[in-house]
């Protein structure tokens, strides 16, 4: 699969560059430990009938609902990471935070590997994320401390699936909704509970197209901006059907070596209050973002 290079035009400049230049990612990959919460132990099973995790239903109709099953859960606590890997290279970003499924609205924490901005010791960026927009605050150089950016998120050409070095949870489950080849691969445990894994490809332009109202400008983008729709995935889904965890794993055409990006989630706490309120508008930063010691700046 190959993505073509983001024009990461405007405010959108500032993020883009991190994920192009592989400085956004967490987790260590789809098959290992969670983001802090544990790993995944197989029961030996291998692959099997999918009547032993949701009755006789095909994998892909049981995957496809994903998204269905979080926004009847309400909201829950995350750990995301997002993972690079460019001419042997490899960088990972983390978060942490929570998402409410119903309003599609959440507050994660990012934090970005040591000199990943230009700077020792960066602090954590705060990300907002809510229906076609993502707010960054702690940004970066150029933004005052008490300042948002805004960024639109149906103008970026991936959809915010992987600028923001987070994937927003809720576009997350919204991809599996293109979900076509899929197979069982068996019972696991993940953090104590119990979980069936699923492998397959998702489709962005299905995705797209039976997405939600308020993630379908996201990933119609996407689909728009990805010279292939095709993303190999691994979700794992509890006895309830809730996503308890899904890992997706994209890739980018740049000027120099392909860069892969491994994009991990992991859900827990369900129910949990997400308390989120959008900055108003004074206090959006509108002014040059600075890209680094010696990057560019963009309006």
């Amino acid at each position: 699969m190959v993505v073509r290079q983001h024009g990461c035009g405007g405010g959108a400049l500032a993020v883009c560059a991190l994920a192009v230049a592989g400085v956004m990612t967490v987790g260590t990959g789809c098959s290992g430990a969670g983001p802090g919460e544990g790993g995944a132990r197989g029961d030996g099973t291998g692959r099997q009938a999918v009547a032993g995790a949701r009755g006789a239903e095909a994998p892909a109709a049981v995957v496809r609902r994903a998204a269905d099953g979080l926004a009847g859960a309400g909201s829950a606590r995350t750990r995301t990471s997002m993972e690079t890997v460019a001419g042997g290279t490899r960088v990972t970003i983390r978060g942490r935070g929570a998402y409410d499924f119903r309003r599609q609205l959440g507050r994660i924490e990012v934090v970005l590997p040591e000199d990943a901005a230009g700077a020792e010791g960066h602090r954590p960026i705060t990300e907002l994320l809510a229906p076609g927009a993502l707010y960054m605050k702690n940004r970066g150089a150029g933004v005052p401390d008490d300042k948002w950016v805004r960024i639109d998120t149906t103008a970026l050409e991936d959809g915010n699936l992987v600028t923001g070095g987070v994937t927003d949870p809720m576009a997350a489950a919204e991809l599996l909704r293109g979900a076509g080849e899929v197979t069982y691969q068996g019972r696991t445990e993940l953090a104590g509970v119990t979980v069936h894994h699923y492998r397959g490809v998702v489709d962005i332009g299905r995705a797209a197209r039976a997405a939600s109202p308020s993630s379908r400008g996201a990933l119609t983008a996407a689909a728009k901006g990805f010279s292939a729709d095709a993303v190999p995935f691994d979700a794992y889904l509890d006895d309830e059907g809730l996503l308890r965890k899904v890992c997706h794993r994209f890739s980018f055409a740049t000027e120099g070596p392909a860069v892969a990006v491994v994009s991990t989630m992991l859900l827990y706490g369900f129910g949990v209050p997400v308390p989120v309120r959008l900055p108003p508008e004074a206090d959006i930063f509108t002014g040059l973002i600075q890209q680094g010691r010696s990057g560019p700046e963009t309006p």
